[in-house]
């Protein structure tokens, strides 16, 4: 019965649906749409990925949108150890041209996305653009529910629903729609940023609106120890460039949001520019 299960659960593994491209060259659009449910998606030790219903594009050309569109219910995707990244129904981009929209479109409900360790990151329903050159617009449209996304350690960060662009070149709107409710994010430890449904851009040249509308409801979003960093409902633009509208419309409703500790930041339905 063990020899059983354990093959159940390595085929498991292997059919967890999820788009990879690696110094690939690419003309045309990149589509990723997947349903996962009841199901784990597991990394453990050092420099590891946990991949779940996610686009990852990383060195490639893509003459076209990048589209994710993913389903994650009853599940959990964990990255325990150190430099480990754990993705559920989240895109990324790193390093790569891109001339068409990135899109995201995800639904994430009775979820665990966790990270833990040193150095880790927790994506879960959220876009994530670093290095690259995007010539489009870049979307997120996320419905968070009943949900944890947890970085826990030092050096770590936990988005939900969100998104994040840095140290890139974005020709169009950056957009952010996202709904999250009975969730809670968590940044614990030494350095730690916490992300709920908002958005940020960091070091970036953008040509065209920032725009964030979230609703956020019973939900906490907590960055606790050293110099952290929690966002709920928030527009955050740091050491960059904007050429058209700044626009946050957030509602949040029975929340907390906390940072807790030394040179803690917590910000709540904001915009804050540096």
């Amino acid at each position: 019965m063990k020899k059983v299960f354990a093959l159940s659960l390595i085929a498991l593994f292997l059919m967890l649906p999820g788009t990879l491209l690696a110094e690939s060259n690419v003309k045309g659009a990149v589509i990723n749409k997947s349903d996962v449910k009841n199901a784990a998606n597991i990394s453990v030790g050092d420099n590891n990925t946990a991949n779940m219903g996610s686009v990852k594009i990383k060195d490639s050309n893509v003459k076209g949108a990048v589209i994710n569109k993913s389903n994650v219910e009853n599940a959990a995707n964990i990255a325990a150890g150190k430099d480990n990244a754990a993705n559920m129904g989240s895109v990324n981009v790193k390093d790569s041209n891109v001339k068409g929209a990135v899109i995201n479109q995800s639904n994430v409900k009775n979820a665990a996305n966790i990270a833990a360790g040193q150095g880790n990151t927790a994506n879960m329903g959220s876009t994530n653009v670093q290095g690259s050159n995007v010539k489009g617009a870049v979307i997120n449209k996320s419905n968070v529910q009943n949900a944890a996304n947890i970085a826990t350690g030092q050096g770590n960060t936990a988005n939900m629903g969100s998104v994040n662009v840095k140290d890139s070149n974005v020709k169009g709107a950056v957009i952010n729609q996202s709904n999250v409710k009975n969730a809670a994010n968590i940044a614990a430890g030494q350095g730690n940023t916490a992300n709920m449904g908002s958005v940020n851009v960091q070091g970036s040249n953008v040509k065209g609106a920032v725009i964030n509308q979230s609703n956020v409801k019973n939900a906490a979003n907590i960055a606790v120890g050293q110099d952290n960093t929690a966002n709920m409902g928030s527009v955050s633009v740091k050491d960059s460039n904007v050429k058209g509208a700044v626009i946050n419309q957030s509602n949040v409703e029975n929340a907390a949001n906390i940072a807790g500790g030394k040179g803690n930041t917590a910000n709540m339905g904001s915009v804050d520019i540096k």
